[in-house]
């Protein structure tokens, strides 16, 4: 895990067209997993980004991050 939260700066393209409300909710939401050791990936950060934007649903977003889960499981 980086020492310091720049999820923002690694992947600003991400965070194109979100609201300060979106945006203040993501960065609420990845702040608070970062600090409990959650370390994002580039995938869990854009599937967030688009389910605050509203590109995808609830559906869509948990189908996403199941798939991250099992791709990380198969890695380990």
């Amino acid at each position: 895990m980086s020492n310091k939260f720049d999820i923002e700066r690694r992947w600003p393209e991400l965070f194109r067209g979100l609201d300060e409300t979106q945006l203040r909710g993501v960065r609420n939401t990845i702040a608070s997993l970062w600090h409990e050791g959650f370390s994002p990936s580039k995938q869990d950060i854009e599937n967030l980004t688009d389910y605050a934007r509203g590109d995808i649903d609830a559906n869509e977003y948990k189908r996403r991050a199941v798939s991250i889960v099992s791709r990380q499981t198969v890695l380990a």
